[in-house]
């Protein structure tokens, strides 16, 4: 296997790989360009989003600035809002479903580490996949973490920190998030 298909396989990879070095630089390429576009130019912002991205519905919109990894391994659905200073680490793939809308200053984390420090100091590193169902909104400053998985119609409640994966119609809120309301 490549490094790169280790690294969507979930498995441990090298970081370091020529290909994934390769991919890194053209996504900040890409952002850097999709950040500093002119505000009225948003066909343009579009553009560079469509074609970073794995995939996107049709509509999609993101206030400046935006950063991620890798762009490639971001799927979105028709109908998609990030307001300012979303950080997707799309590391391993991040899936988000029809009707979404981010706060400012979301975080959404694929990345992890070894928890060893002798592994850790190695170098290595993993991913775990992100899935967000349709129909949710991530209040501000909310983190969600590797391996996170969101039903349909979740509402996360600014500041939260989602560490574990939560079903459909529900309110997420706290660090760690914890449901606080059913929709």
């Amino acid at each position: 296997m490549t490094e790169r298909e280790k690294m969507i396989a979930e498995l441990p990879y090298d970081p370091s790989d020529k290909e994934l070095c390769e991919m890194r630089t053209y996504a900040r390429k890409m952002c850097k360009e999709f950040n500093e576009c002119n505000p009225e130019d948003s066909n343009k912002r579009k553009e560079i989003l469509k074609n970073l991205f794995g995939s996107t519905g049709d509509n999609i919109y993101i206030e400046p600035s935006f950063r991620c990894d890798y762009g490639k391994n971001i799927h979105v659905g028709e109908d998609f809002y990030a307001n300012f200073n979303c950080v997707i680490l799309d590391v391993a793939e991040v899936i988000i479903g029809k009707n979404c809308m981010i706060a400012p200053n979301v975080a959404i984390y694929t990345a992890t580490h070894p928890i060893d420090p002798v592994e850790r100091n190695s170098g290595t590193e993993y991913a775990k996949k992100i899935v967000i169902g349709d129909n949710c909104w991530l209040g501000g400053n909310s983190v969600i973490l590797p391996g996170v998985s969101l039903g349909d119609n979740v509402v996360v409640g600014a500041g939260s920190v989602v560490t574990k994966s939560f079903g459909d119609n529900v309110v997420l809120a706290g660090n760690p998030a914890k449901v606080i309301k059913t929709i």
